[in-house]
């Protein structure tokens, strides 16, 4: 019985760190959505660049499986869409304007990716509870 305790116990940990991986993921998305058509803060200057997270696996010892989570978040080098509009107090000396290289196309999709995961990592806990419950009401019987 103790090796289905400690599997069940792997499973919801594994799923967890799922769902904090997707919650980091999508903070992080949301993020970019949020700066998506700002400029810099002074004429000529970068905008907010792009961010991209990565995942990283873990050992958990305690539990001898491998965990997710979010690892490093790194800076997207593509280039800045820049626009033309010499009124703009973020305009160089040509009158261009840099915007942020963020894509709410790809971003969007990203999101989605990242809720169906969160989502997946959610119904393999409500499964592990389930059965969690289902052998402690055979076992009460």
């Amino acid at each position: 019985m103790a090796d289905n305790g400690s599997d069940f116990a792997r499973s919801m940990s594994i799923a967890t760190s799922g769902l904090r991986a997707q919650a980091g993921r999508m903070r992080v998305i949301s993020e970019n959505i949020a700066n998506a058509d700002s400029t810099g803060q002074s004429a000529g200057g970068d905008p907010y660049r792009r961010k991209i997270p990565t995942f990283s696996s873990e050992l958990d010892r305690t539990l001898d499986a491998k965990v997710v989570t979010l690892g490093r978040v790194r800076p997207d080098a593509s280039a800045f869409r820049v626009k033309y509009e010499p009124s703009n107090p973020a305009a160089d000396a040509a009158g261009n304007v840099k915007y942020p290289n963020v894509n709410t196309v790809i971003e969007m999709t990203d999101m989605r990716e990242a809720q169906r995961s969160y989502e997946a990592n959610l119904n393999i806990i409500s499964a592990t509870r389930r059965m969690i419950q289902r052998t402690l009401d055979i076992l009460k019987a």
